[in-house]
């Protein structure tokens, strides 16, 4: 449940009292079925905490699947953007979330990774998460080498953090949403907001 500082802004929602509870939800930008949960959580959900004043606060975790192979690199462009501008993490998140199609497996079969890299600037640029593409394509450039050591890029140690740290709790999927260090399969992404009222009413 904790949130190391250089990960601020994970936390999309600070309840009550810097909120009595944690709901974290584990989720991967090129699921479908996390680009469900997040709208209604993003869009119905956070304001209804907010404007009931509750005490929950709202965690993002990084759950990439290993079937969505363009998922890491949206992930490792999120969180360039947090390295960047930590402001922009959230409208980004919520773009990639919008746009994940185009990073489907069949929108992008003839893209290289660098290609993907910087299409995921133009979406960071076009939402504003950033104000330079060039920054963040520095943090996620993979260096060419004689000798190869798949070292990784700037965020290659961040994505890590996240992926054990999703391990270390058993999370197999997403989305998955953890509740007070208890991870709670009842939920779907199907949920409406009332639904999602209900749940919360039986854990306050």
């Amino acid at each position: 449940m904790s949130l190391a500082p250089s990960y601020s802004a994970h936390r999309l929602f600070s309840g009550v009292l810097s909120g009595a509870h944690t709901l974290e939800v584990f989720l991967d930008f090129t699921c479908p079925f996390s680009a469900k949960l997040w709208k209604t959580l993003y869009t119905q959900v956070i304001p209804h905490i907010r404007c009931m004043n509750l005490a929950v606060s709202i965690i993002f975790r990084h759950q990439v699947q290993p079937w969505h192979p363009n998922s890491t690199l949206l992930h490792e462009a999120s969180l360039a953007v947090e390295k960047i501008n930590p402001q922009g993490f959230v409208g980004f998140s919520n773009a990639l979330f919008d746009k994940q199609a185009e990073y489907f497996d069949e929108a992008t079969v003839n893209l290289t990774r660098t290609d993907i890299y910087r299409k995921l600037a133009e979406l960071a640029l076009s939402v504003n998460a950033i104000d330079d593409r060039q920054t963040l394509l520095q943090l996620l450039d993979i260096q060419a080498s004689d000798k190869p050591q798949n070292l990784g890029n700037a965020v290659s140690g961040d994505l890590k953090y996240h992926i054990k740290l999703a391990r270390a709790q058993s999370i197999h999927v997403s989305p998955t949403v953890v509740f007070d260090g208890i991870r709670d399969d009842s939920v779907s992404s199907s949920w409406t907001l009332e639904q999602w009222q209900k749940w919360l009413e039986t854990k306050l």
